[in-house]
């Protein structure tokens, strides 16, 4: 005989969860694509007409095209956390390379699965512990299996492609290296050539894996209520690119479809960050993202909640701004060992300024140390002679403390007005508002930087 009590229990439990169900009836799928060191700039959809990216480019004909998407940090392991958590790298630990979240954080799994979603992840992982990330592990054999496993479960599915990372050994490899054009910031060397023709042989790689998956939802009916996402993590490497907090590094990729709710064919200039991922996609699947617990204090309310919001009526057309403000952070420490070159920076619409805390030390990092393709030794080789290689060199190796651009004028960050009298109250308004947001984050700087180990992890 079952007691009263434990009868009552039951009943509301099996009320919950037919509650769930109810509420999920028309939730959304979500297949999220996600690059590896790519930046925006380098396909279709943001104007680059001679790498090929023919399904990125459907997924903006069909769907909305980010003008203004960041990362707060151009590594993986801290991009790839903070799009997973909804928190700033400082705030959820993973701020170094190669780093995990503190212990009892929560991410984007939890709170699907409690939405009634099944949650799943192909390729790279590059985060920790895996209590906070318990994706549902998958190949290339079980993922498309996954997407139609059982058709009354929503499904969110993560593909984590290993393109354009270096090596740069996929895709076609039919781009001639004479024949492409090089962004202004990158010295144009027979080396540096080379190796932008083998990076966006990879672009049109991780391009393909894209149709592959849209091919898989097509074929499987599952388009019209599917939210794809397809992003590009960061910039590459390159000097100004990946491990840096200019705009080749912090803007990605961002292009969004979902048939039933996004216009085809739509662009967007409204500010939104990687940590806005989890509130928006907990709010398009039925969720309250002002509810969302992720396992640690110290939001900006003061509780558990999330440092993103959810952008979801940017994505319905209901709205046409999201942030003021984006922030960015980088610290060398957890890379390789050596003077510590901590930086923070903060963007407005036009304008950005950036703080090299440690401006008297020398910027060093991986594109100096494994140039493999000996495109950084090219670039010293040129400066010895060209005046125009010798400030992209020195802009890389030495920064002053401070950085302040005009991105309207100045969109690749090559003339630091951070002297400029007509801009200092501007100057001083963004620096406060940067401190403001380094104390909400409990980032102490030079002390945080100098921390950075106890947060590091092997590969994953």
């Amino acid at each position: 005989m079952i007691r009263p009590f434990y009868w009552l229990t039951f009943v509301i439990a099996i009320g919950f969860c037919l509650e769930v169900q109810a509420s999920n009836s028309n939730a959304p799928n979500v297949l999220l694509l996600i690059a590896d060191d790519m930046a925006c700039r380098d396909c279709g959809p943001y104007g680059n007409a001679e790498i090929r990216t023919p399904h990125l480019d459907r997924l903006a004909r069909e769907g909305m095209t980010f003008d203004r998407a960041f990362t707060a940090t151009a590594m993986c392991a801290p991009t790839r956390q903070q799009l997973y958590t909804g928190l700033f790298p400082v705030r959820n630990g993973a701020y170094p390379n190669h780093s995990k979240v503190k212990p009892g954080t929560h991410s984007i799994v939890h709170h699907l699965r409690d939405l009634g979603y099944r949650v799943g992840l192909i390729g790279k992982k590059h985060f920790g512990p895996k209590e906070s990330f318990p994706f549902e592990l998958l190949n290339a054999k079980t993922g498309p299996a996954f997407l139609t496993r059982d058709k009354s479960q929503p499904f969110c599915l993560v593909v984590a492609s290993k393109s354009p990372h270096v090596p740069w050994t996929e895709g076609p490899n039919d781009y001639d290296p004479d024949r492409l054009t090089l962004p202004s910031w990158l010295v144009d060397t027979a080396e540096m050539r080379t190796a932008f023709s083998a990076y966006a042989s990879e672009i049109t790689a991780f391009d393909q894996e894209v149709g592959n998956w849209l091919d898989l939802l097509d074929e499987h009916q599952l388009a019209k209520n599917t939210l794809v996402v397809a992003t590009s993590e960061q910039g590459p490497q390159m000097p100004g690119g990946k491990w840096t907090c200019y705009e080749y590094g912090l803007q990605v990729a961002f292009l969004a479809r979902w048939p039933t709710t996004i216009a085809a064919g739509t662009r967007s200039s409204a500010m939104v960050q990687y940590v806005d991922f989890v509130p928006t996609i907990v709010e398009a699947a039925g969720g309250d993202p002002l509810q969302i617990d992720t396992g640690q204090a110290g939001s900006d309310s003061g509780g558990r909640d999330c440092d993103g919001r959810s952008f979801l009526k940017v994505l319905k057309g209901e709205a046409d701004d999201h942030h003021a403000w984006v922030y960015g952070i980088h610290t060398t420490q957890g890379i390789k060992a050596g003077t510590p070159f901590p930086i923070r920076s903060i963007r407005g619409t036009r304008y950005k300024y950036i703080q090299n805390l440690l401006s008297d030390s020398r910027f060093h990092n991986t594109v100096i140390e494994h140039d493999a393709a000996n495109y950084w030794k090219s670039w010293v080789r040129e400066a010895a002679s060209n005046p125009h290689a010798m400030k992209l060199v020195q802009r890389y190796l030495k920064r002053p403390a401070e950085e302040f651009y005009d991105l309207e004028d100045d969109p690749y960050e090559l003339t630091n007005l951070a002297t400029v009298p007509a801009h200092q109250t501007r100057i001083q308004e963004m620096k406060k508002r940067l401190r403001e947001w380094m104390q909400q984050q409990n980032d102490m700087g030079v002390e945080t930087e100098n921390a950075a180990q106890v947060h590091r992890t092997q590969r994953r």
